[in-house]
């Protein structure tokens, strides 16, 4: 197995050299901060992630949780992993100090969570699920589901999920068909429907399952406007010895304490079931070591789910965590797609095959393939499309801090820049690092289609991200569709305003003054598809969406772009001021694969641009029945 899995020195330039992580400190909420705070947190997930989860990568694959008795058994290193987690706060570690959590920035945290998935993808997800969960209960929920719920699943003794999808249901939400049904005491409903592929949706290394639940309450509005998000917990909280019907009544006064005496007592409080019953869990071809459940829900018509916030806005509710979960799974795959990266590069320096192809004398020894050009290039491609997204991640964990902290007409900036990019962030990832798995299994050869080596895992492990959180289709559907077009294009012309910034900046350079000229080519490239695809908005939407995911892969080349040259710029800074040594290799390595996207990625924009300006609509004319 190969020894490194992420470049700390590349994390370190990404939030000290290009963000500036440390000027958050000078807002209030985060004042309390320093550098030094940011680099103990770093530190901490590296150790963790060395000690606990690396070494359980391969195992947790090989021995994927089965379903005994009713309830799904996961592997047994998880449970000191999900205790670690707990104990040391990182499943609140984002909130205040009021809610026992630490306040340290998205930034960082979420650049601690791309450690621990590079260490291994399927135990990082517990954590942070639960986290997600907590923070919908916190954000919408009453005080009372407050107190109730979100202590133990800060300690993680319990965990939390969202439960969205249906057999019939998928990404078409409007189309669920759990219902709700509500009860003589206020807040309080009866579920009854099935949920799938639920991440986490029950295991034995948590006391209790705390499900974050949509449904529709019987007589409300059709379609997505009748959906509501309940609390379902898969055991719902008694005094010792009450009867099992008290579920109906109100959770507060089941439990008859507040939370801060559940813990002093404890032996008052027990747990019974709430007919939330696992039917199945699903056994997939990578991601194995995180139990994806099949649930079914008020069997026995005894299942209590307490409604959070207002009735019929869950889906607004819902798309809060769906968006921080989005931004996670680019995060997810960026991360295995590192973890791919140094597995090959480390087997590239490592292994003898031919010689330089000039060189024709069989007597001399062979060279390591990193010698070879074409091995270059597929190297080259993994770190471009790694690098450049995880750049991508990290600013838009920058504007979301931001846009916590600032009021008013800059906070509005912040949230109509990451809502943008939100789509982008999540789906160039996902697409592109199932292809960066890929070549790194090429760059192993036979060896890499082998499960001696830990790449073929990284390639099935990779494949997921195109497809949880919303497909790559819906992600453009909704840049296109929604993102691009609302408030008028605000939020396009504020994204252009800072890709012409990068180029103004870059320009001053000389190095970099071709690349800023090429990019703002390619920029009024991408202004002209975008109008064009604008125009027809109004006289057929079919064509007009119908090649949404090209112009979301071209959306995506332009991004990173800018993203790399805002990179270079940092890098040719630190080159000039006299960079020596690792520094001076670090950051020549930031210029070349600054070349190398400019010469080999950035131009793809040119072959989506005819598509996307074809009158050819043969994907709406196309029949059913001609296939």
């Amino acid at each position: 197995m190969a020894t490194q899995f992420y470049s700390k020195r590349n994390l370190q330039f990404l939030l000290y050299e290009v963000l500036d992580v440390q000027s958050l400190t000078e807002y209030p909420y985060f004042q309390d901060h320093a550098r030094e705070t940011f680099d103990m947190v770093l530190d901490s997930a590296e150790q963790i992630s060395e000690k606990l989860l690396k070494p359980l990568l391969t195992e947790m694959d090989r021995k994927e949780p089965q379903l005994v008795n009713g309830r799904i058994k996961i592997h047994q290193g998880m449970f000191p992993i999900l205790k670690k987690f707990g104990e040391d706060g990182w499943i609140n570690a984002g909130f205040s100090y009021e809610e026992g959590g630490q306040q340290i920035p998205s930034t960082v945290l979420s650049s601690a969570a791309f450690i621990f998935q590079a260490a291994n993808y399927s135990a990082s997800v517990f954590p942070f699920l639960t986290s997600g969960a907590a923070n919908l209960i916190r954000s919408f929920g009453s005080q009372e589901l407050k107190e109730t719920f979100t202590p133990k699943m800060y300690t993680g003794e319990w965990q939390g999920t969202m439960a969205l999808t249906e057999p019939d249901a998928g990404s078409s939400l409007s189309d669920i068909s759990t219902t709700a049904e509500p009860t003589d005491s206020e807040g309080v409903y009866k579920i009854k429907g099935q949920k799938i592929y639920i991440s986490a949706g029950d295991h034995d290394g948590c006391d209790n399952v705390i499900h974050l639940m949509l449904a529709k309450i019987k007589g409300g509005p059709l379609g997505a406007k009748g959906i509501s998000l309940f609390v379902v917990p898969q055991k719902r909280i008694k005094k010792t010895g009450e009867k099992e019907e008290m579920g109906d009544r109100n959770y507060g006064e089941q439990i008859g304490l507040q939370t801060t005496k559940i813990k002093q007592q404890k032996s008052n409080i027990e747990l019974q079931e709430n007919d939330v019953i696992t039917a199945g869990v699903y056994h997939k071809m990578g991601y194995k070591g995180a139990p994806i459940a099949h649930l079914m829900v008020g069997s026995n018509d005894n299942t209590f789910g307490y409604l959070v916030g207002e009735p019929h806005k869950g889906l607004t509710y819902m798309f809060q965590m769906m968006n921080e979960a989005r931004i996670g799974v680019g995060m997810n795959a960026t991360a295995i797609g590192t973890a791919a990266f140094y597995a090959s590069l480390e087997y590239a320096k490592e292994r003898p095959q031919g010689r330089v192809i000039s060189d024709k004398d069989v007597t001399k020894p062979q060279v390591q393939i990193i010698r070879h050009a074409d091995v270059k290039r597929m190297l080259l491609f993994q770190k471009a499309v790694i690098e450049g997204s995880l750049a991508l991640l990290t600013q838009c964990s920058m504007y979301a801090d931001l846009a916590s902290v600032t009021e008013s007409e800059e906070k509005e900036h912040y949230h109509l820049l990451l809502d943008l990019l939100t789509p982008i962030a999540k789906s160039y990832p996902s697409e592109m690092c199932c292809l960066t798995t890929s070549a790194a299994v090429q760059i192993l050869g036979g060896a890499g289609y082998t499960t001696d080596f830990p790449v073929e895992q990284f390639y099935r492990e990779a494949r997921i991200h195109p497809i949880h959180e919303g497909t790559t289709g819906i992600h453009g559907l909704d840049l296109l569709g929604r993102k691009i077009i609302i408030k008028n294009g605000k939020s396009l012309q504020l994204l252009v305003a800072e890709i012409l910034k990068t180029i103004e900046k870059a320009s001053s350079i000389d190095l970099l003054k071709p690349f800023a000229q090429k990019l703002q080519v390619y920029l009024g490239k991408t202004d002209t598809i975008t109008k064009h695809l604008l125009s027809l908005a109004s006289k057929d939407l079919e064509i007009f969406l119908s090649d949404a995911t090209l112009y979301l892969e071209l959306f995506g080349i332009m991004t990173i772009s800018w993203q790399w040259l805002v990179q270079a710029i940092k890098a040719e800074e630190a080159l000039q001021a006299g960079a020596i040594g690792d520094d001076f290799d670090f950051y020549q390595g930031k210029i070349f694969t600054l070349r190398y996207f400019y010469e080999y990625e950035l131009v793809k924009i040119d072959s989506l641009m005819k598509r996307l300006l074809s009158e050819d609509n043969v994907t709406v004319e196309m029949e059913t029945a001609w296939f």
